[in-house]
């Protein structure tokens, strides 16, 4: 059975606590705050989630993990396109994850498995790891987790794209996201910061700064996500049309 099939199924809270890596009382914490949409009711009234709950619930850890405060993280999730899919979620935390600060997280093969809903083989293992979903370590039985990227990575396994084409990909996006990075924070610099310095502020108003960039960045990083996925949908649509028009 494949990774996402076990969602569709639907899960327990401790199920969905377990495929999310984090607890129970986490989730509930989520649900109470309205973070996270209420399970369906299955047999002996027993709360059942579906993917859409793992995916925002993974999209939730990830802004949190950003140092995002949850009135912040409830604004960001409320900028959401309505009509975002669990897919859309999924892309959005992975790339929310790769133009943010790196957080990977050791892990067992146990913890791991636990944590992708599935056995996992070595070639999915190679895989991930061409996705940038995970490294390999000395031990053999321990690997470095991007928990921004591993759930899309799982998600993705057993679609058949060829282990140099998801290596030339990963390629690509890093490429663009670091130049992307790079000319605004020179934009920032030289139009924000550089004429606020020379207008000699305080040191509280420089800490008061300081501190306005940190909460530009999650918004700038949604707006890069969001961009993005509407280019890669356009970009789609428009191979498809092409598709469609040429002669068989």
């Amino acid at each position: 059975m494949g990774a996402r099939e076990g969602v569709e199924a639907r899960l327990t809270v401790d199920e969905l606590a377990a495929r999310a890596g984090v607890t129970v009382r986490t989730v509930r914490f989520y649900g109470t705050k309205g973070l996270l949409p209420p399970p369906e009711l299955g047999p002996r009234r027993v709360g059942l989630y579906g993917p859409e709950h793992l995916d925002r619930l993974e999209l939730i850890e990830e802004l949190q993990r950003q140092g995002l405060t949850l009135a912040a993280i409830e604004r960001y999730l409320a900028r959401l396109p309505q009509d975002s899919t669990s897919l859309d979620l999924a892309i959005h935390r992975a790339l929310v994850a790769s133009w943010t600060p790196e957080a990977a997280e050791e892990v067992s093969r146990a913890q791991l498995e636990r944590r992708a809903g599935q056995a996992l083989s070595e070639a999915q293992l190679d895989r991930l790891g061409a996705m940038g979903a995970l490294e390999r370590t000395a031990d053999a039985e321990v690997f470095r987790v991007d928990p921004g990227l591993l759930p899309l990575g799982v998600r993705i396994l057993d679609v058949p794209i060829p282990l140099e084409t998801l290596l030339a990909a990963r390629a690509v996006v890093l490429e663009h996201s670091r130049a992307t990075a790079h000319e605004l924070q020179r934009l920032f610099r030289e139009t924000v910061w550089k004429p606020y310095r020379e207008s000699e502020p305080g040191p509280a108003e420089l800490e008061r700064m300081k501190a306005l960039t940190d909460h530009i960045q999650p918004m700038v990083a949604q707006a890069l996500v969001t961009a993005f996925q509407r280019s890669l949908k356009e970009e789609l649509g428009e191979a498809a049309r092409n598709t469609a028009d040429s002669p068989s």
